[in-house]
C-alpha cells in the first residue's frame, strides 16, 4: 500500500508556472506508474499526465501537452508535475495517482492509490 500527499498548489496568474508535487510513503514507490489528474468544479476528473516506473516514459492531456512536464525522483519518492503557461482552465484540484500494474494509462480506473489534491487557481 503507498500514501500519497500532494503540495504545491495556489494562486498564481494566467502565464505564470507552479510545480506540484506528490510525496509517497513506503518503500514501493519505484514500483508504481504515476499519474496526475485534476478535478475543476462541475466538471468531471480528467486526466493530466501519466509516468512509468522509471519515468522515462510519458504521456500528457493534449490539453497541457508543451506546457506541462511529468517527472520522478524514486530516491525520494515523490513526484513532480511542472506547470508552465498556466491558463484560467487550468484552475481545479489536482491529483497524483499510483498504478501498480506499471502501465501508462489514462483511465483514473486503472489507479489504486490517490491524494487528497492540492488546489490549483490561475486569475485571468
Amino acid at each position: 500500500q503507498v500514501q500519497l500527499v500532494e503540495s504545491g498548489g495556489g494562486l498564481v496568474q494566467a502565464g505564470g508556472s507552479l510545480r506540484l508535487s506528490c510525496a509517497a510513503s513506503g518503500r514501493t514507490f519505484s514500483s508504481y506508474s504515476m499519474g496526475w489528474f485534476r478535478q475543476a468544479p462541475g466538471k468531471e476528473r480528467e486526466f493530466v499526465a501519466a509516468c512509468s516506473r522509471s519515468g522515462d516514459d510519458t504521456a500528457y492531456a493534449a490539453s497541457v501537452k508543451g506546457r506541462f512536464t511529468i517527472s520522478r525522483d524514486n530516491a525520494k519518492n515523490t513526484v513532480y508535475l511542472q506547470m508552465n503557461s498556466l491558463l484560467p482552465e487550468d484552475t481545479a484540484v489536482y491529483c497524483c495517482a499510483a498504478d501498480r500494474h506499471g502501465f501508462i494509462r489514462a483511465g483514473p480506473q486503472w489507479y489504486e492509490y490517490w491524494g487528497q489534491g492540492t488546489q490549483v487557481a490561475v486569475s485571468s
